[in-house]
């Protein structure tokens, strides 16, 4: 089953993209899609039905050099199970969804191969995909992580005719190289302080990496830490996090299932999986995840700060997707492992939802994707209009507090501000609670400005915007079922008191008399289960997690105790995202409905604040003067200079002049008559006697 999960969308990629003309090209697009599903039916199958523990399903020998020994295998636990139904159901649905999106496209009018490309590449970034997350070492892993790069290359820069396109498939493309870079690096050093790149002989040797050094960058460093900041590094390329975020806004130049598929729950994720899958790692390198930590919630702070001013729809939701990414980082970065999955998979429903909704606007509007031009859609396009509403109220966080009553994304934003607060990130627990209500004004204001007021922008536009058809609205019912009742059912297994977390995950629990005296103050679950609903932990002690690294999907070390602290937060802690969400939604209010033509006045009185958070605070002009326009320059020197003084005008110059001079020296050698052949040969010998007698070789 879980090999046919795998295989599946390789096969579809491989009939859209070299068999649609032998069996049409409608017929190759459902193959391609039927296949998907079937893919997503099996990964829930294994999702409800895996109870542990960590199986390893060979498939072939991939590489033997030497000590480099290295399977293609399946690698299942919880872990695996999580991403396979993340990957496959948004995968499958946006496979539907393209049906009718794609289906008036006029980009490629003469051209009828392009929408069986279109699906082809779809299925070849899912299999990537699932390449990397079903990973039993890290060259496989590696391997999946470049085939995602490819497919959103080839994705992004699908409307080839587009400058703007390919411009931003090449900037994907080569930010993303930076970060595989240090990715690479930490490949590398693994293999070097412990002689495999098997997840099971890494996790096993973890404890000793945090007591032994490495050179690097001509310093001896702590070899636990400088491994997991260089991993890091590849997660900051791919889950676009601050300073190696440029690619992700301008990656919605690709078609809207492509920033569905990449952007919501999938290729952008796969930094948070990996900080995850390295739990066993990170736990020894405190350095390192205070690191994470603190990218992580600066780039929450930062994403939030630029949503707040941008026009074009997709890039709202682009940068909700960064700041969400951030919180995930956070919850990994402080050690609460469980939180960040619980945010991914949550995430995963409600992201795909929205930029799928935004899709639908975009459809209904003709390929408008400016909201100044929008305004009073909510009659005219009404399922749309639900299915956005119900993503933004998982994404604001809507729920009760101090229960997990509410939508999926009020439980799991909730369990990692709690976990902030609880890792001791007082940092990370005030940014992500402010980002928490810039999240809630500009989602909000892209619902008041897409779907009330009055119309805005062309007239004939609005009069003639339409819903879209089913293939693209049944996907929007799907994933808004995920998105009300993914975090009500899964809240226990993922943020639950230990036990609920260590059956989930698969982790050893420690025996009582372990765990027992672990706080001097004796405090239990109890409170913090209270305000969740959970069973505490009582008898003057609490659970705590045990086991060796590897022995769980997920390791949290002996000093890890943020599941405690979370759950033993105060009150005020827990119910400070609700307060924010609340605060983002009545400026949101006052700003849109009530006065609408405040954010016209402020914008003009704040202009260089304003000018600040539009221009993406100038990422993009100080890359471009730093790195960019210095690159540029070095390259003209070399070609105008190297190439154009030195190479033709010195060395071309000097060998014009004397290589024909003996080319017509040996032209004249050539006279083709045998006396001349034989005068020279009468030369040579009597040249060669001559030498040897004067050297006396004749002796």
């Amino acid at each position: 089953m879980e090999t046919t999960i795998l295989f599946a969308p390789l096969v579809g990629a491989l009939i859209c993209g070299f068999g649609w003309k032998l069996i049409g090209e409608q017929a190759a697009m459902w193959v391609s899609t039927g296949l998907l599903f079937l893919a997503a039916i099996l990964s829930w199958v294994v999702f409800l039905t895996f109870e542990g523990p960590t199986e390893q399903i060979q498939i072939l020998r991939f590489i033997e050099s030497g000590t480099l020994s290295t399977d293609w295998a399946i690698r299942l636990d919880r872990l695996t199970a999580i991403m396979l139904i993340v990957v496959t159901t948004v995968s499958s649905l946006v496979h539907l969804y393209s049906f009718g999106y794609m289906a008036h496209d006029d980009n490629f009018k003469e051209n009828e191969s392009y929408r069986p490309r279109f699906f082809a590449y779809l299925s070849f970034f899912t299999f990537a995909m699932l390449m990397l997350v079903t990973a039993d070492n890290l060259v496989q892993m590696f391997f999946g992580w470049e085939g995602v790069g490819v497919a959103s290359y080839l994705l992004i820069g699908f409307y080839f005719r587009k400058p703007s396109a390919n411009a931003a498939a090449i900037k994907a493309f080569v930010v993303n190289r930076v970060g595989d870079f240090g990715f690479a690096l930490g490949i590398f050093a693994l293999y070097l302080m412990t002689d495999s790149i098997r997840f099971d002989d890494i996790f096993a040797a973890a404890p000793d990496l945090a007591n032994q050094t490495m050179t690097f960058l001509w310093a001896d460093w702590n070899a636990a830490n400088v491994i997991a900041f260089l991993l890091f590094v590849g997660a900051m390329g791919k889950s676009a996090q601050l300073f190696l975020h440029t690619w992700l806004p301008d990656a919605m130049e690709g078609p809207t299932p492509v920033s569905a598929l990449i952007h919501a729950a999938t290729m952008v994720t796969a930094g948070v999986f990996l900080v995850c899958r390295m739990s066993p790692l990170m736990e020894f390198a405190p350095e390192a995840m205070m690191f994470v930590t603190v990218i992580g919630a600066t780039t929450a702070f930062f994403a939030a700060t630029v949503g707040l001013v941008q026009t074009d729809i997709k890039r709202v939701i682009a940068y909700s997707t960064c700041s969400q990414l951030g919180y995930m980082f956070v919850a990994a970065g402080v050690g609460m492992y469980s939180a960040a999955m619980f945010h991914l998979f949550t995430h995963a429903f409600f992201k795909a939802m929205l930029f799928l909704g935004a899709g639908s606007v975009i459809h209904a509007m003709h390929h408008e994707q400016d909201m100044m031009n929008y305004g009073g859609l909510r009659k005219k396009i009404p399922y749309t209009f639900w299915a956005m509403m119900i993503g933004t109220l998982a994404i604001t966080g809507v729920g009760i507090p101090l229960t997990h009553i509410g939508f999926a994304g009020f439980l799991s934003k909730d369990a990692i501000i709690e976990s902030a607060w609880g890792g001791g990130s007082m940092y990370g627990f005030w940014l992500l609670v402010i980002a928490a209500a810039m999240t809630s004004f500009y989602s909000w204001r892209l619902m008041f400005l897409t779907f009330y007021g009055k119309p805005r922008g062309d007239k004939h536009t609005h009069e003639h915007a339409h819903e879209s058809p089913m293939t693209m609205l049944v996907p929007l019912g799907v994933l808004a079922v995920g998105a009300i009742f993914a975090g009500m059912i899964w809240f226990k297994p993922f943020f639950g008191d230990h036990k609920y977390v260590a059956a989930f995950y698969d982790i050893p629990l420690a025996t009582q008399g372990e765990a027992g005296d672990t706080h001097a103050d004796g405090a239990d679950d109890s409170e913090g289960s209270g305000d969740h609903g959970d069973e505490g932990d009582h008898g003057g002690h609490h659970d705590e997690f045990g086991g060796q690294p590897g022995e769980g999907a997920l390791y949290f070390g002996p000093e890890n105790h943020v599941l405690h602290e979370a759950h033993a937060a105060p009150k005020w802690v827990k119910v400070s995202p609700f307060i924010a969400m609340v605060l983002g939604f009545v400026m949101a209010m006052w700003f849109y409905i009530w006065n609408p033509t405040l954010p016209g006045r402020l914008a003009q009185n704040q202009l260089p604040l304003y000018l600040f958070l539009k221009n993406k605070w100038y990422f993009d002009e100080l890359y471009d003067a730093i790195f960019v326009q210095p690159a540029k320059a070095i390259g003209r020197f070399l070609w105008k200079r190297g190439d154009g003084n030195v190479i033709d005008g010195t060395l071309n110059g000097v060998a014009m002049g004397i290589i024909p001079f003996f080319t017509r020296m040996a032209g004249k050698l050539q006279s083709g008559y045998i006396f001349t052949y034989a005068f020279a040969m009468v030369i040579g010998i009597a040249v060669l006697i001559t030498w040897m007698t004067m050297t006396g070789g004749a002796n």
